[in-house]
């Protein structure tokens, strides 16, 4: 059953996003849709690959493509350089040329990684998303960021590299474990507190429903997350500007994720804590009201989600922070938001006062 389709509108580099539950088995028809031939490279993990490997591959096999796999182990310590080597070497192996393309089949570190290799494999071949986590369908699979972590912080090596296709089949999160499921709500509540309203309230009356995985209620959470996201990619695709804004949560999520070593939380629970920090120092600076901060911890408790920073020294959390992708000119762009549903950049630069208002000293 295919739901809708979004448009991310790039100009040549534009594409659509189909979106849908039981629609896995129209990859090889959507793939020659958007003009791909030759070989098909099936990037996924261990864990993915056994679920719906081979639905993807009759389905390309009926199309007509000749299909190779590229297997990686799974979790968010192996988006390294070593992995990425992986890819390239599956791709070299199966004689993949400049007419050939990428399918990253799972969740965000596969998109990621799958959509890097293709940036850079032969300086670029095609590639298409297929997102099989709630938090890759909302987020990572849309908008071209691809990349690999460094030791000393989280996607600090990548390109913006936009997919030919993101074919998204809510079915598929039918397999997800509940903490992985859990996980991707965080992200879309993102999208609610800095640029939806209605969305927000449409997240609080039907949290139970998502909870339940409810297929109309997912549909249309994935797929106004979707909406929201292409069309700030598509006023500013590189980030120069507005497209910061989906950075909300993400500057103390990803302290907290490096300061863990990517270990101890997922990356929607650590944008999770990350957003309640947030609306607390939102509400600190006057952008928001006490009850604009209580509905988002309440909101983010409701469907399961952690909200305290981890214990560790503001002196470690400020290293993580320096190493931040939005830190210019000494200071930090940090995202607030302004109410519930709108947003506001501020550039900050003592970050042991944002620290303090988060309840962590030295």
């Amino acid at each position: 059953m295919i739901a809708e389709k979004i448009r991310v509108a790039l100009d040549e580099r534009s594409y659509d996003i189909e979106m849908g539950a039981g629609n896995l088995d129209r990859i090889g028809s959507l793939c020659r849709e958007v003009g791909l031939s030759g070989t098909a490279a099936v990037v996924s993990n261990t864990t993915v690959a056994p679920l719906y490997y081979e639905t993807v591959r009759l389905s390309m096999e009926r199309a007509g493509y000749r299909v190779v796999p590229v297997t990686l182990p799974d979790g968010e310590g192996y988006k390294n350089s070593a992995t990425l080597n992986l890819i390239y070497d599956g791709l070299v192996d199966a004689s993949l040329d400049r007419g050939s393309f990428i399918l990253a089949l799972g969740g965000g570190v596969i998109g990621d990684m799958a959509g890097f290799a293709a940036a850079s494999y032969l300086r670029g071949i095609p590639f298409v998303q297929i997102p099989t986590t709630l938090l890759s369908q909302v987020d990572s699979s849309v908008g071209g960021k691809t990349g690999i972590n460094h030791p000393r912080g989280k996607n600090l090596i990548g390109a913006f590299y936009q997919p030919k296709a993101v074919l998204i089949d809510v079915a598929t999160l039918d397999t997800l474990p509940e903490r992985e499921f859990l996980s991707g709500l965080g992200e879309i509540v993102k999208y609610g507190a800095v640029l939806d309203g209605g969305f927000f309230d449409f997240l609080e009356t039907n949290a139970k429903l998502l909870l339940a995985r409810d297929k109309e209620a997912l549909i249309q959470a994935v797929s106004r997350s979707c909406a929201i996201k292409a069309k700030v990619v598509a006023e500013d695709e590189r980030e120069g500007g507005v497209r910061a804004v989906l950075n909300y949560g993400h500057t103390l999520g990803h302290a907290v994720e490096t300061l863990t070593g990517y270990t101890r939380y997922l990356h929607g629970e650590a944008v999770a804590i990350g957003m309640v920090q947030a609306a607390r120092i939102s509400q600190h600076y006057g952008f928001c009201s006490q009850a604009d901060r209580e509905r988002i911890e309440a909101l983010v408790v409701a469907l399961g989600l952690p909200t305290e920073l981890p214990s560790f020294p503001a002196r470690q959390y400020r290293e993580a922070l320096s190493h931040d992708k939005k830190v210019r000119d000494k200071g930090l762009l940090f995202i607030c938001n302004q109410g519930i549903g709108a947003y506001r950049m501020e550039r900050l630069t003592d970050l042991g006062a944002l620290l303090e208002i988060c309840g962590i000293g030295e």
